[in-house]
This record gives structure tokens, sequence and C-alpha cells, in this order.
């Protein structure tokens, strides 16, 4: 099972700044080895964001992707003690789901 992703969630009067860092290898699929053959895609493919269980982000990531990749967005809306979950999904069916409380 992947690490953990570390979520930050804080209210302002202007809105829920969220941000996580997510740990995956995030491999294109066009890089090298040491011996030269190429090393297998493997990605995050998507990434679902949810505020007290409603969906408010939905994305979809390709093979360009930094690695151990780090998203922030803002919603509207929420407050001190909401609960933030994000949950993502890679190429290969492996999934992540973590949450976090707004602070």
């Amino acid at each position: 099972m992947p690490d953990p992703m570390r979520i930050r969630a804080q209210a302002a009067a202007d809105g829920t700044t969220v941000r996580v860092l997510m740990a995956h290898e995030m491999e294109t699929g066009y890089r090298k080895d040491a011996n030269g053959k190429l090393v297998p895609p493997w990605f995050i493919q998507d990434v679902t964001a949810q505020l007290n269980g409603k969906t408010v982000l939905t994305a979809q990531w390709g093979p360009s992707v930094a690695k151990n990749p780090f998203l922030q967005f803002k919603i509207k809306g929420g407050k001190a003690g909401d609960k933030i979950t994000i949950t993502w999904k890679d190429n290969h069916g492996e999934t992540r789901t973590d949450d976090a409380t707004v602070s």
C-alpha cells in the first residue's frame, strides 16, 4: 500500500485552501533503466476530492505529472471541523484514500 497523503486544509473568510502531497513514483513509460529497457508506465489517473461527502473536485491526470505530486486548490465554503477526503487511482488499479479535518 502506498504511503499516506499529507493533507492540509485551512478555512478562511473567502473559502478553504486544500494542499495535498501524494507519495507516488509517477513513471511516464518513456524512461529507460540501467539496462536500456523502458520502465513501464505507472501514474495516477484519477483524483477526487470531497468535502463532507460531497465531491468538490475531480481530475484526470496523465503520465506527465511529477513524482510525488503536489495539488493545491481552493473551494468555496468549508469551516473548521469539516472533513476533506482525497482519493486517487493509478493506471495499475491501485487506490489510496485519506482524509483530514479543516482547521
